[in-house]
């Protein structure tokens, strides 16, 4: 596996459309907002390749006390192949010493992609993450606060990181419940 790191300056077309398609409209920041973050943010924004075909990204946003796995994906036609494990156990062992979460489409949320969001928390399960039972809503998705490491995450991390965030982007559509 090779890993390139992405910046505004080399971003990809394969990723722009792997992130677009991805993940629900709700969830995503306009690209050229989140190509902006990726320049004055400290974000670590990585691309995966298999030789020289494209795979999947992550967004990590690295914080002192606790780093947010903000994206995360897989080419659709190489999910369950393995690579979302392989690019998982990378970002474990690099992110290691730290305590790291994620928020992910709630599976007690009835919603018509139940299956797929609860194969994906048992995926976070499998590696060692845990549920929080943090939970946040936008714009009618409800997300599910998961951990790995020390400690607990309550609603104060929630809201540190949501604060920290809206230094750099918060836009006026977003309905926070």
């Amino acid at each position: 596996m090779r890993t390139k790191q992405i910046t505004a300056l080399n971003e990809d077309k394969k990723i722009k459309q792997l992130y677009e398609t991805a993940f629900p409209e709700d969830e995503q920041i306009p690209w050229k907002d989140l190509m902006r973050l990726v320049e004055e943010m400290p974000l670590d924004f990585t691309a995966y390749y298999d030789g020289e075909d494209f795979f999947g990204f992550t967004i990590v946003y690295p914080r002192k006390s606790i780093n947010w796995f903000w994206y995360f994906a897989v080419c659709e036609k190489l999910r369950g192949k393995g690579y979302g494990q392989t690019i998982l156990t990378q970002l474990i062992e690099k992110y290691s010493a730290q305590t790291c979460v994620l928020d992910m489409e709630s599976p007690t949320q009835v919603c018509d992609n139940i299956s797929q969001r609860q194969r994906r928390h048992d995926f976070y399960i499998r590696n060692g993450f845990r549920d929080t039972n943090v939970y946040r809503t936008y714009n009618d998705i409800t997300m599910t606060i998961m951990m790995m490491g020390e400690g607990t995450f309550t609603m104060q991390d929630w809201d540190d990181i949501i604060h920290e965030l809206q230094q750099f982007w918060w836009p006026d559509d977003i309905e926070e419940e």
